[in-house]
């Protein structure tokens, strides 16, 4: 079988087209390439990479074409230039669903987020959950939307940015004066769970959420991984606009931000239950997710140790965007 991934060099993108290349299938990736942390998947025997992005439903029905499934990884955590949250992931959804009528797709399967939800007064949010309303209500295509919260592994933002950080600062400041929780997935989970939706027909016209087995406060979290890197920060609470201020200058100052302001907004709300209430099903007992936030996982999806250099730093004239 054959099947396409929108954002398929990114994180997510990248760990699904190595399970379904492992299952004997072909696989199309769609990338404009801005996601260099990894190409090595782009140069696997039955990858094609379609350098494209989003915007013309032509050119990505002709890269869906013979495709048995499409999984529509592609996103972006902060806006960009031309790279906005309406054009990114609501006409760009729009697009992809446009694409795979033309191209005869049955089946669509899309990656959001477990908290996107309308009139919250987040443009991450909102777009997240409108774009989800495009795939839930689009009756002629079957789909699965996955609601995935904290997603982690090897290449993630999340392991990575927390390592580089702890061998950065003396001093780690959390979000906000109320430690929320959260409850991290691996990337194996997300991408089982993708595979099932996409190969198996599973999960067939469903919103399901994704989140780990663990509960665990965000400051739990973060001394789990110190604990794995061998690094005794100085963890203090910060108020809310000290870490929207940080933010709006790690947007602006770094090639893939320590902190955005979308990622703000979600771990202020702690990432636990899904919202809105009443459109997730439930996941089959089969395909919920196990593992633990291990250090033994933390372990392995570590980036190599050492603390952010001047690379990841950027000229605030040279600001591109774009898709993971």
């Amino acid at each position: 079988m054959k099947f396409a991934i929108t954002g398929g060099t990114g994180f997510v993108g990248r760990n699904l087209a190595a399970r379904l290349l492992a299952g004997g299938h072909e696989v199309v990736l769609i990338a404009r390439g801005a996601d260099q942390r990894d190409r090595s998947i782009v140069r696997q025997r039955g990858v094609t990479h379609a350098a494209l992005g989003l915007d013309d439903p032509s050119a990505l029905a002709a890269a869906f074409a013979g495709c048995d499934g499409i999984a529509h990884c592609a996103g972006i955590n902060r806006q960009i230039g031309r790279q906005t949250y309406q054009r990114v992931h609501i006409d760009g959804t729009r697009h992809v669903v446009a694409a795979c009528r033309a191209a005869g797709v049955p089946k669509l399967v899309m990656i959001s987020f477990l908290r996107a939800r309308p009139h919250c007064g987040s443009a991450y949010h909102e777009s997240k959950f409108a774009a989800e309303e495009i795939v839930r209500h689009t009756a002629d295509l079957d789909h699965t939307i996955i609601k995935a919260g904290v997603i982690y592994g090897r290449g993630d933002h999340m392991l990575d940015h927390l390592s580089h950080a702890l061998h950065t600062f003396p001093i780690f400041g959390l979000v906000g004066m109320r430690d929320e929780r959260v409850r991290p997935v691996a990337v194996e989970e997300v991408s089982r769970i993708l595979f099932a939706a996409l190969v198996e027909h599973r999960l067939s016209r469903q919103t399901v959420a994704v989140t780990g087995p663990e509960e665990l406060t965000l400051g739990d979290a973060v001394r789990r991984v110190a604990t794995v890197v061998g690094r005794r920060p100085l963890m203090v609470r910060l108020p809310l606009w000290f870490h929207y201020a940080f933010a709006w200058l790690c947007e602006r100052g770094m090639r893939t931000p320590l902190a955005s302001l979308a990622q703000v907004r979600m771990l202020s709300e702690g990432i636990v239950d899904p919202l809105p209430t009443g459109v997730c099903s439930p996941l089959p007992t089969d395909l919920t997710p196990r593992h633990r936030f291990t250090p033994t996982l933390i372990r392995h999806g570590l980036p190599d140790p050492g603390p952010f250099t001047r690379h990841d730093c950027r000229r605030l004239t040279r600001v591109l965007g774009g898709l993971e």
